[in-house]
């Protein structure tokens, strides 16, 4: 196995949840050394669903692998003086503590950390940012889309507004968390100093509420929910076939041409109601009847590989589990099975460096005395800080293969 992109990148996680612990994994797929830090209570994502080992439940065991686990009771001086004394070999810091927290440890603005550790890139996640009108405020996914406007715009026209059926904001946010980190140690290289890097929920959301945003802002108008169909585009809608559904995305004049040919009404592509995307889109009711009639005569799965293969975008539409359990995804290596773990894959693929599996999910407090230790802590001190209980409660079980 060869070293990671970013071995030898020391990071403390000591965020909970999902938009930090997605960053943190993200970095340790990629080689960093993290330390997940939990409270005596852990992550509270232990408990979100079906337990799948004694490590907790399958929400946090997607987003903890190749972390050490470590728990700081940090409402204790003795073990937030455990946190600075990491952070003094530390590259990066990801956090999403309440800033409330922060002022009862004598930490008036966010910043301060970088002041008193002018190499760390301090990776802090909020719902709103520290400041402006909800500036503190708190922020989950599903309260964000509906803030942001994110679920106005999904759902059919005349239904109500709808959740997206992912925590699409808290993983768009744990992606842009990864850019800020990667971009501020890019930085760090030139001048030598970190930075706060402030990634808000809010901001991600509207960051990604595209098209609908952009078009709003260019033409001040609102567009009703499409369900399925896209806004700027036609056809690229779900369809009904004579067997399974099908999605078919067609995004220029050829693929059209092509699509109307595959289907046998060659015709469609030349009528001028449906010449060019602007006039689809002005027709769409006409087009979808009559693509609909022209579907009924197919068997979907065939038809969306005919299509592919013609180079129209086509899919049939699959549950996640038909989606994971694909030929295609098995080559991707998009599922992963080692040592009693089971996990989606690594999406980048680096030729050279490439992401990998190299620990488990941590038990809770796992690796409390081993972290320790490395940071210079001796036995005596080690359990000084285990009689205060800032260590939480002593852990000593191990991950069952």
């Amino acid at each position: 196995m060869s070293a990671g992109s970013l071995s030898g990148l020391r990071v403390i996680d000591a965020s909970r949840v999902l938009a930090g612990p997605y960053c943190g994994q993200a970095l340790g797929d990629l080689g960093a050394d993290v330390v997940k830090i939990e409270p005596p209570d852990g992550d509270e994502t232990r408990t979100f669903g079906p337990a799948v080992n004694a490590g907790g439940a399958a929400y946090f065991q997607a987003l903890n692998r190749n972390k050490r686990g470590m728990r700081l009771d940090l409402n204790l001086p003795a073990a937030r003086e455990v946190l600075w004394h990491l952070l003094e070999d530390a590259d990066v810091l990801i956090e999403n503590f309440k800033a409330s927290t922060l002022r009862a440890w004598g930490i008036a603005d966010p910043a301060q950390l970088c002041e008193r550790f002018p190499r760390l890139v301090h990776c802090r996640i909020t719902g709103f940012g520290d400041d402006g009108p909800l500036g503190g405020m708190p922020g989950y996914d599903a309260a964000i889309q509906a803030a942001s406007g994110l679920m106005s715009v999904n759902g059919e026209a005349e239904g109500p507004a709808l959740r997206l059926g992912i925590p699409v904001v808290d993983l768009a946010t744990g992606m842009q968390a990864t850019i800020a980190v990667l971009a501020a140690l890019q930085e760090r290289v030139r001048s030598g100093r970190g930075q706060l890097c402030d990634v808000a929920l809010h901001d991600c959301a509207l960051g990604i509420a595209h098209p609908h945003l952009a078009n709003y802002l260019w033409s001040g108008k609102e567009q009703p929910r499409s369900g399925n169909g896209h806004p700027n585009i036609s056809p690229y809608d779900s369809f009904d076939t004579a067997t399974t559904p099908i999605y078919i995305a067609v995004g220029n004049e050829r693929q059209f041409a092509t699509l109307c040919a595959e289907l046998g009404c060659p015709e469609l592509a030349r009528d001028p109601r449906f010449h060019r995307n602007l006039d689809r889109i002005a027709n769409r009711a006409a087009l979808r009847e009559a693509l609909l009639q022209a579907l009924a005569r197919h068997d979907g799965a065939v038809l969306a590989d005919r299509l592919m293969a013609a180079g129209v975008p086509a899919a049939p539409i699959r549950s996640v589990a038909q989606g994971a359990a694909t030929p295609h995804a098995a080559h991707r290596a998009m599922v992963l099975e080692q040592d009693g773990y089971h996990g989606v894959g690594f999406p980048i693929k680096l030729r050279r460096t490439p992401a990998s599996l190299r620990t488990l999910p941590p038990l809770p407090g796992q690796h409390n005395q081993e972290i320790l230790r490395a940071a210079g802590y001796s036995e005596s001190d080690i359990a000084r800080l285990l009689e205060t209980g800032a260590l939480g409660p002593v852990q000593g079980a191990s991950i069952p293969p």
